[in-house]
């Protein structure tokens, strides 16, 4: 899963790039509404989380920008918690609220699910056939026996179970394993599709040629 992080507080933003990537999302970080705005509308994201106080553009104004083209999930994050500043940023299309000081493990969890709840998922444990995906442990098994991938394969497996049945292009992959910064070689995409196959079962991924890939079974 790919996080876009709008936060203006830098050691801040370091520190929950470094938990979101230790934890299997991609991440891309800016420190001001405008960047922020510029980011989120250009960009493919699973979910944003979104400082209120930011400087060049109001957190609650990328919000609303946001919110007139797309429906990426968005938590707020902030240290404003009055009600009045709650109902705001619900209002204006917030689909969390967490008020600083925060645990990392509460805000990553939360992430999270909001992932899940837009993609029709609601569940941590996503079943295909006899492959079962427990988006909260990080942990695939197939046919009850635990299967060990790395990040990066896990990643790419929860990805696809997340759209399953839904064609999903070599870019889309790409965008959603990768943040910005990362100059890895599109071809990596391949491997990682071969190993799942090969780890995971042949009928996981099915290819649409010149199109993309679905996630079956």
């Amino acid at each position: 899963m790919k996080v876009l992080l709008i936060e203006d507080e830098v050691a801040l933003a370091r520190a929950m790039k470094k938990a979101f990537e230790e934890e299997g999302f991609s991440v891309d970080a800016v420190h001001d509404g405008e960047s922020g705005l510029f980011n989120g509308e250009s960009g493919t994201y699973d979910a944003i989380v979104l400082d209120l106080m930011l400087p060049r553009l109001s957190g609650l104004e990328v919000l609303k920008k946001l919110r007139q083209k797309g429906a990426t999930p968005v938590l707020i994050l902030t240290a404003r918690d009055t009600l009045d500043d709650k109902l705001k940023g619900l209002n204006a299309g917030a689909d969390d609220y967490l008020t600083k000081p925060f645990e990392l493990k509460e805000l990553i969890a939360r992430v999270r699910a909001l992932v899940r709840r837009s993609a029709g998922k609601p569940s941590p444990v996503m079943k295909l056939g006899d492959l079962e995906l427990d988006t909260a442990a990080r942990i695939v098994k197939k046919g009850g026996k635990r299967v060990e991938l790395t990040a990066k394969e896990y990643a790419l497996a929860e990805f696809l179970a997340l759209h399953r049945g839904e064609l999903v292009t070599r870019t889309m992959i790409y965008d959603h394993l990768y943040d910005e910064t990362d100059d890895t070689f599109s071809n990596v995409v391949d491997v990682y599709v071969s190993n799942l196959r090969r780890k995971l079962g042949a009928k996981f991924i099915e290819t649409r040629r010149n199109q993309g890939y679905i996630a079956g079974v």
